[in-house]
């Protein structure tokens, strides 16, 4: 059961000026920064409020690190603004395989490896009106819902 927004995945040009708009207009700070190499983005999480299910909410920034990533892509098509927003799960496995069973598209066969080690999954943009849509596990050790990883692996956005 989707118990949350997770986070709202947001494409930007240069990450260190966009994570300091948002730090000097809306106070939100830094909860963790990393580099996906497979996924080909340079991304900050800025961690919004935390949520009564023990987990919190984020605004994840994304810098494509090539321009044939799917945030390049997607990035030079549309420019600057909202990519995906994801939603936290307990289940990110069962939950994927219910809605695949809705005749949603789900675009990874088995879950990834996402931020901080969460487990995570993309629905297809198309089976969503519009909205790519991210579902996301947070890692054990984190004890918490917690952040996601960035984009998938598809250019059909």
């Amino acid at each position: 059961m989707l118990t949350r927004i997770d986070h709202i995945g947001i494409a930007c040009e240069n990450l260190d000026a966009t994570v300091e708009f948002y730090r000097a207009t809306y106070g939100f700070e830094v909860f963790h920064t990393e580099v996906n190499e497979e996924q080909g983005v340079r991304e900050a999480m800025l961690k919004i409020n935390d949520t009564s299910d023990g987990g919190a909410s984020y605004l994840q920034l994304l810098e494509p690190t090539r321009a044939d990533s799917a945030v390049g892509k997607w990035l030079a098509k549309n420019g600057e603004g909202v990519h995906h927003i994801a939603f936290g799960t307990a289940d990110v496995d069962g939950d994927s395989q219910a809605i695949r069973e809705k005749g949603v598209r789900v675009l990874y066969d088995a879950p990834r490896t996402g931020s901080m080690g969460s487990r995570i999954t993309f629905l297809h943009p198309k089976d969503c009106h519009g909205v790519l849509t991210e579902l996301v596990t947070a890692a054990p050790h984190e004890g918490t819902a917690g952040p996601a990883s960035s984009s998938p692996s598809t250019t059909e956005h």
